[in-house]
């Protein structure tokens, strides 16, 4: 007994000098063991701030004539890809330069133009799959076109006809698409961000990702950080596609927030696209892009910003860098240039003449696809609306309407 009770006391001897040991060595170490944080010990007490570290460096493949900086970092695509990439940044040029005008003409209420971003775009789209889900804000409509939404179908949804999948109740250029896994767009701010999160929770496992695109401005709203927070611990993959265009409406990015950033576009979103799926884990993508037109036909751009800024960067149009990427590796040429905008801009047309003559949707479609079931107050002003306007047809416009 006394020898088992000698080398009991010697074994809690050992165990409580091993344990010292280990506490000393977690604290005398250069990277402390602290749950709350991953870092390094310092014996130099300072603040740190702009100056301490150099900008996040910005990723580019071509330089302003389109030449390849670095051959390694040529993704090498298709050239049906490239031809198809190209082609829909200048339907999409076209497109919004109909449209815009159209608005002008007191035709469709408001739009909003994509001048400057179309490769962000197109880039993005490019290297994703059909499957996967995408969050869009409400300038990310070339993501739809290239994966196979109509003109016809932007228009009718512009006008808000009968041929309008959401039944003109929504704003102009909130546009979505069940069969291209595209939601619908909503006008606030960030609100898709943390929507984002939960589908790709539930994606987690099944190979395809979600990315939710949203602009500097919203990188300030509240729903932007709790997505942010919510992705990293429930470990989701969605990729936070950040446009970052100088300006949220007439604010510029100095203002509302500090930093070097929040931190070519078809290779990141590719590398990003297969890091997220492997590790199950978000990646922040931030493009750094120039809105070269105003943000929507309710802003004048020349109040907050210069012509001679906006001049030079029209002379850095990312899509005049692809075509002279194209001409380099002989796939492009200014016959087919002229040709492109020629088909482009009539088949635009094509599309603008037959949705405005579009009827508009039946007026009861105000009170559908709300509700499951019609609440009684509702039902009561259906009611009330189908007497009104029997009563008084003669001064509403009823023949402009499906019947």
């Amino acid at each position: 007994m006394a020898l088992n009770k000698s080398i009991s006391l010697l074994f809690r001897i050992r165990k409580h000098l091993r344990n010292k040991n280990q506490l000393c060595t977690r604290f005398s170490s250069s990277q402390p063991n602290f749950p709350g944080a991953k870092t390094s010990w310092t014996e130099k007490l300072q603040f740190t701030d702009s100056s301490s570290y150099s900008p996040i460096p910005v990723y580019r493949v071509l330089d302003r004539r389109g030449n390849v900086l670095h051959p390694a970092e040529d993704p090498k695509l298709p050239d049906d890809v490239m031809l198809k990439m190209y082609k829909d940044m200048i339907l999409l040029n076209v497109m919004d330069k109909i449209l815009y005008e159209s608005q002008r003409q007191g035709r469709i209420s408001f739009y909003m133009t994509s001048y400057g971003e179309e490769a962000i775009h197109i880039g993005s789209a490019a290297a994703l799959k059909l499957e996967d889900l995408v969050y869009g804000q409400y300038r990310e409509c070339g993501v739809l076109l290239h994966r196979g939404y109509t003109l016809q179908e932007f228009v009718d949804q512009c006008y808000g006809n009968v041929g309008d999948m959401g039944k003109g109740k929504q704003m102009p250029v909130h546009y979505g698409s069940k069969k291209l896994n595209f939601i619908t767009i909503s006008s606030p701010l960030a609100t898709q961000m943390p929507q984002a999160v939960g589908s790709a929770y539930a994606l987690k496992g099944s190979g395809t990702i979600v990315i939710c695109y949203f602009g500097d401005g919203s990188a300030s709203e509240g729903d932007a950080h709790a997505a942010f927070n919510f992705s990293a611990t429930l470990e989701c993959p969605v990729i936070f596609f950040c446009r970052n265009n100088g300006y949220a409406i007439s604010t510029p990015v100095l203002e509302q927030y500090r930093g070097d950033g929040i931190a070519t576009v078809y290779k990141a979103t590719q590398l990003a696209r297969e890091y997220s799926i492997k590790e199950n884990k978000p990646v922040l993508i931030e493009a750094l892009t120039y809105r070269v037109g105003d943000h929507s036909t309710s802003d004048d751009s020349s109040a907050y910003r210069s012509p001679e800024e906006v001049l030079e960067w029209t002379n850095d149009y990312p899509t005049k860098k692809f075509r002279f990427y194209l001409e380099t590796k002989g796939l492009w040429n200014e016959q087919k240039e002229k040709e492109l905008l020629t088909v482009s801009r009539k088949e635009v047309l094509t599309a603008f003449n037959a949705g405005e003559k579009k009827l508009k949707p039946k007026w009861s479609e105000l009170y559908t696809d709300v509700y499951k079931f019609l609440p009684p107050h509702i039902k009561k002003q259906q009611q009330e609306m189908a007497v009104h306007l029997q009563k008084y047809k003669q001064h509403y416009p009823l023949n402009s309407f499906s019947s």
